[in-house]
């Protein structure tokens, strides 16, 4: 017996009635796993680029005129306190010595001379002074003769290493003039730049009389064998950037590290009572941060909020959260702004714990 192609029509229509029936009670029925944010003491692992310059770094120049006549170092090369580094040849300066030794000589007989007559009551008090001032400017010529003869011989002020040479053997050099620069590298001094916002959690959560550990990641990607400690914040912010220069001081016992080189600081900022959620319950919309949050009567409300540092899988809220709120950790593709929905609440710490069992 055939059937009506109406029943048939009517039947078809009751059960695709059905079947919306059954999937709109499946999607009420659905569960959305929801928690609160969890507030707690922190910190966040940042990075900045660094300068890398010697604890002394200094321009070794000429002080007199005249031929270098010898160069007794090398670039690169390790020098000690008070090693001859350069010579520049002496001859004017010795002659001058010599002149200026004689004229004190010759004073020096004058103003006994003229003590001897003195005693004798021969000549006056006041020519015995002029005679005793001429001995001592004599004197002051030769020690200043002397200086300009020590002055030929330059010596390394410090232990340091030595960096290029700006003259050769044979050149003749005017007084002033750049022979090379020598670095003392046994300690480093490490410039980073820190954004205001970044120096305020840091300077209003360290301990004053505590000084902050540093590490520094070399340009190799490697990770310096020494710890550094934070000493110097500089007194004003660049008002070009907004950053504010830190200086951290390294020791460099292996001569690792030399003067000029870059590389980046890795600094812990601590965040006291810190918000914190995981970043599975996340979204983004045109760069902006938003999560959705379920309300008293199980509405969806999209709430944009505000990042104030990362952790791995979690974010450390700014603003826009509170610690009542319940946000949606799964399903937060399937649900709109404004949908009703059933929520199952798991507690906050045994989210952050088990982060790796909530996944959609």
């Amino acid at each position: 017996m055939r059937k009506s192609p109406m029943i048939i029509g009517v039947c078809l229509l009751l059960s695709q009635l059905s079947c919306n029936s059954e999937k709109h009670e499946k999607r009420e029925e659905t569960k959305y796993l929801v928690t609160s944010p969890i507030k707690k003491d922190t910190a966040v692992v940042k990075d900045y680029v660094c300068q890398i310059h010697s604890i002394r770094n200094i321009e070794v120049r000429a002080l007199e005129k005249g031929y270098l006549q010898e160069i007794s170092v090398d670039e690169g090369q390790s020098v000690k306190k008070g090693q001859q580094m350069f010579h520049i040849m002496p001859n004017v300066y010795e002659a001058e010595f010599q002149k200026a030794t004689a004229e004190a000589r010759v004073a020096e007989i004058e103003y006994e001379n003229t003590k001897l007559l003195a005693d004798g009551n021969v000549v006056s008090a006041n020519e015995l002074a002029m005679a005793k001032a001429n001995f001592e400017k004599a004197k002051a010529e030769v020690m200043l003769a002397e200086t300009h003869l020590g002055f030929t011989n330059i010596k390394a002020p410090f232990d340091g290493i030595m960096d290029h040479l700006h003259v050769r053997e044979g050149s003749l050099l005017d007084e002033g003039e750049l022979l090379t620069t020598l670095s003392d590298n046994s300690k480093m001094w490490v410039y980073f730049n820190v954004p205001e916002a970044e120096y305020l959690d840091y300077i209003t959560s360290v301990d004053r009389n505590s000084k902050k550990e540093v590490a520094l990641l070399m340009a190799n990607n490697k990770h310096f064998n020494q710890t550094g400690i934070v000493e110097t914040i500089e007194g004003e912010f660049s008002h070009e950037t907004g950053n504010i220069a830190f200086r951290a001081t390294f020791d460099n016992p292996d001569g690792i590290l030399r003067h000029g080189e870059t590389g980046s600081i890795i600094m812990q900022v601590p965040h006291t009572n810190a918000l914190i959620i995981p970043q599975k319950a996340t979204f983004e919309v045109l760069d902006k941060k938003y999560v959705f949050v379920v309300d008293d009567k199980a509405v969806v409300k999209q709430k944009e909020i505000a990042i104030a540092g990362e952790l791995p899988n979690l974010f450390i809220i700014e603003k826009g959260l509170s610690e009542k709120d319940r946000i949606i950790l799964d399903g937060i593709r399937m649900v709109k702004d404004g949908d009703h929905v059933e929520t199952e609440f798991i507690e906050p710490k045994s989210v952050i714990n088990n982060l790796s069992l909530y996944a959609e």
